[in-house]
């Protein structure tokens, strides 16, 4: 059975999904705005005959034309653009840091929301990017540095025990919690994302997320900003755990303005219920914006 099948009931066209799931997924790339501006992107494009198109909802974002690989291209090479999936942008867009924070990032590697945030602040502040893989921490120290990125400490650890004391001991501002999962949203860049899939597997990898999430969520200070995602459809790795963050958190889910169209967060799944205040939480599915599956919620700790 086809795995993507069981959330036939969550989605508002099963056919036009399951259609959008099977083709491939357009290559997108996201400007670095410490190195370059969605005009000169453009410029250099068009000069070095690269095909692309802007994408309608963010202007630092160009779907590049099916012959054309991110990383062969100068502007890459250069820094000036990151290889970055179009819905993997979102969450750092909701996180919104401002220069002069510090941010947590807790499964940073390999580095494409880190170096999104760090340019959203400016290269300013604090970004620390933790992973717990050190093959993935040397892509994410390259990707920093070719993006020119200088604010970002890089640390190794579980982030389900994270210590603040290699970092200050100082509570985070903001943490984006961008959890290992499932994958089932990336299927349309990896077609075998779905081979090995199991229900054991989704319920396991939620237990993992519970837990980073719960910590990111104890290292952000009173008042801060805690922004979860995935890039799975399955509400058990989403929706229920969120649930489990506001049973076991003083914290409150909050909505968050996103022009992607989305579908809300679910209440009933598989005989479980779930807090109305996750509706707030958006889930992206590949027919909408001819892109992968994303989830995102955003969180605010009570101060």
């Amino acid at each position: 059975m086809d795995p993507l099948a069981r959330y036939d009931p969550l989605v508002d066209d099963p056919a036009a999904f399951h259609a959008a799931c099977d083709r491939p997924l357009p290559s997108v790339v996201r400007v670095n705005g410490l190195a370059s501006t969605p005009a000169r992107v453009r410029r250099a494009f068009e000069e070095a005959g690269v095909g692309y198109e802007p994408v309608c909802w963010h202007d630092g974002l160009f779907r590049l034309a099916d012959d054309v690989s991110p990383g062969n291209t100068w502007p890459f090479v250069h820094g000036w653009v990151y290889g970055q999936e179009e819905v993997s942008a979102v969450p750092a867009l909701a996180l919104d840091p401002e220069p002069g924070e510090r941010v947590f990032d807790p499964c940073a590697a390999p580095g494409s929301k880190t170096t999104q945030v760090a340019a959203l602040m400016d290269d300013r502040g604090l970004v620390v990017a933790n992973d717990n893989d050190l093959g993935r921490l040397s892509a994410l120290r390259a990707n920093a540095e070719r993006c020119g990125v200088t604010n970002v400490a890089v640390t190794r650890s579980d982030a389900r025990n994270f210590s603040l004391s290699p970092v200050g001991g100082e509570r985070f501002d903001r943490a984006l919690v961008d959890v290992p999962c499932s994958c089932e949203g990336t299927v349309r860049k990896n077609p075998d994302a779905l081979e090995d899939w199991s229900l054991d597997h989704v319920e396991g990898i939620a237990g993992v997320q519970t837990a980073i999430l719960g910590r990111a969520l104890e290292v952000t200070r009173a008042g801060g900003t805690v922004v979860y995602a995935t890039c799975t459809f399955a509400p058990e790795e989403n929706e229920a755990v969120l649930q489990h963050a506001l049973e076991e958190y003083d914290c409150h889910v909050v909505d968050f303005e996103l022009a992607l169209k989305h579908a809300p967060g679910v209440t009933k799944w598989k005989g479980e219920t779930y807090d109305d205040a996750v509706r707030q939480a958006k889930r992206i599915y590949p027919h909408h914006n001819d892109t992968g599956g994303f989830f995102c919620a955003k969180l605010e700790v009570a101060a």
